[in-house]
């Protein structure tokens, strides 16, 4: 028993101290053993004299005053959290209780949609992640099993996919798309729609290549457009790094953000030095000059 019960049942029994117990079968007290959340229902009382009725459970506690052979009613929004009861019938010297659950209701009202991560690189396989958490009207976990479907959505076309719930919670892996962008993650467990922004951005680079140009004692160098192997420009901002070095040497390192697909510089022209480029793990084709250059 949940000890927020425990200790609210505690707080009756502080009450009615020394009050014997009788048991469930005694015949004064009926309960329905189980209720749906935010249902209205009904407990009867077979008692001869006036009574208090006590229902502890999890984070509620009702209490009623009772005439004799009154049936007591409850209405849609008394009793709402799920969880395990208590029903408590103090009548003059003696105490009676009862058990029921409140279970959720089994219609999903509102979702917990977790889409992660939030930006990944296209063509990641099972890269993206969605939890959905299905509850009801009164934030109970629906924990009947319910297909929740999935759709991922990109401007290149979009995937599918069900997943049933378990004890409330349903999950599933997508592949990021081939091009990148902003594409829509949706998640749908009945009437129920939430949606997320998954940004899908280029890959490694593939073929990063550049050229270099002479002008004196430096050599201008550039980079062709840098795109991944899909095609997909890598965002500006993206760091190039050019290296020069000199009979085995390090002579020179400059790193240069992307600027419209381009990585731009110039550095000091050695003969005999060889120049390399790189971004991230990914490296180019090397320069080596000749004759003429300092």
């Amino acid at each position: 028993m949940p000890a927020c019960v425990r200790a609210a049942l505690a707080a009756v029994a502080f009450l009615v101290a020394g009050l014997p117990l009788y048991a469930e079968d005694s015949g004064s007290l009926r309960v329905p053993k189980v209720i749906e959340a935010g249902k209205p229902f009904s407990i009867s009382t077979k008692i001869s004299s006036k009574a208090v009725l006590y229902l502890v459970g999890f984070g509620q506690v009702a209490r009623r005053d009772v005439q004799p052979g009154e049936e007591v009613a409850f209405a849609s929004d008394d009793i709402h959290n799920a969880g395990h009861y208590v029903a408590m019938l103090v009548a003059g010297s003696s105490v009676e209780q009862a058990e029921f659950d409140v279970v959720s209701a089994p219609h999903p009202a509102s979702l917990s949609f977790i889409a992660k991560p939030s930006r990944l690189p296209v063509d990641t396989q099972g890269g993206i992640s969605g939890v959905v958490y299905v509850f009801d009207s009164f934030h109970n976990l629906v924990l009947s099993s319910l297909p929740v479907s999935f759709q991922l959505s990109s401007g290149t076309g979009s995937q599918t996919g069900i997943a049933p719930t378990r004890n409330g919670v349903a999950w599933i892996k997508m592949n990021s798309a081939a091009t990148a962008g902003n594409t829509k993650f949706q998640a749908k467990a009945g009437e129920i729609t939430e949606a997320r922004v998954v940004q899908q951005v280029a890959g490694n680079p593939c073929n990063l290549k550049m050229s270099g140009k002479q002008s004196g004692s430096k050599i201008l160098l550039e980079t062709e457009p840098v795109r991944d192997c899909r095609g997909n420009p890598l965002p500006d901002g993206t760091i190039v790094t050019f290296s020069e070095t000199r009979n085995g040497i390090p002579a020179a390192t400059v790193d240069v953000p992307l600027k419209r697909d381009v990585a731009r510089t110039e550095i000091p022209a050695y003969v005999g030095a060889v120049i390399s480029v790189a971004t991230g793990v990914v490296m180019g084709n090397e320069i080596r000059l000749g004759g003429g250059a300092r």
